[in-house]
């Protein structure tokens, strides 16, 4: 018990040495790429699930672009990917080290992975309910606005969970780049020095993290099923 009560992660806030100030980077980093992916890859999946359906011919080469670049972009180990984009985030954020510029690598990785899962979500909304709102002269944006989301909303939601740990997962690998956070405190303080308290206790705050999203995101999930209420 001294080991750990002695040890300096606990007791400074020091960006280098302190697991509570690595937490708040690590959080940071998570939220900012949510937001990013967010934005991002819903619509995205959106778009897949819209052209995946369309007959027109201009619709289906987008689905297929757009299906290819996320393919792609799903296929690689972040740990691979992060470093092939090391010129194009020196480009963007202006350096290759840091919670920003990990940011940037972890929303390139969150985005796809997150349009395919609302595509699946959104393929699982029944066509009964999309083509009765059709049949009313609703437009594709109301069908969209009005039926896809809100259906899908339930499944959405646990999809941002999902996503949401894995980014968690993936700021402690954006750690052996030099990307803040728990995984470089890990990395440096715990495996580099040989130090098994900094280790334990990076996987412990890790668990809680994924833990806590999990518990928040079906909380919310269960809250927005119209469908578990009825029951």
């Amino acid at each position: 018990m001294s080991d750990w009560l002695d040890n300096p992660i606990f007791s400074t806030w020091d960006s280098n040495t302190s697991l509570w100030s690595n937490t708040l980077i690590t959080l940071y980093m998570t939220a900012g790429t949510m937001l990013l992916a967010t934005i991002i890859g819903v619509p995205l999946g959106v778009l897949l699930f819209e052209t995946s359906r369309a007959r027109s011919g201009p619709a289906r080469v987008v689905n297929a672009v757009v299906g290819f670049v996320v393919n792609v972009g799903r296929s690689f180990p972040f740990i691979i990917l992060i470093i092939a984009l090391i010129p194009v985030t020196r480009f963007v954020v202006g350096r290759v080290t840091g919670p920003n510029a990990a940011m940037f690598a972890l929303a390139i990785s969150a985005i796809p992975f997150l349009a395919r899962l609302i595509e699946i979500n959104l393929r699982e909304i029944a066509a009964g309910k999309i083509e009765a709102v059709q049949m009313m002269g609703a437009s594709r944006w109301q069908v969209i606005r009005q039926v896809l989301l809100p259906e899908a909303l339930p499944g959405i939601i646990s999809s941002l969970t999902a996503t949401a740990i894995a980014v968690i997962g993936y700021t402690a690998m954006a750690g052996t780049v030099g990307g803040k956070g728990l995984g470089d405190l890990a990395i440096r303080m715990g495996y580099q020095s040989y130090d098994n308290v900094v280790m334990v206790a990076t996987v412990l705050v890790l668990v809680v993290l994924v833990i806590g999203v999990q518990v928040i995101g079906s909380r919310l999930a269960l809250a927005v099923d119209h469908r578990a209420r009825n029951v």
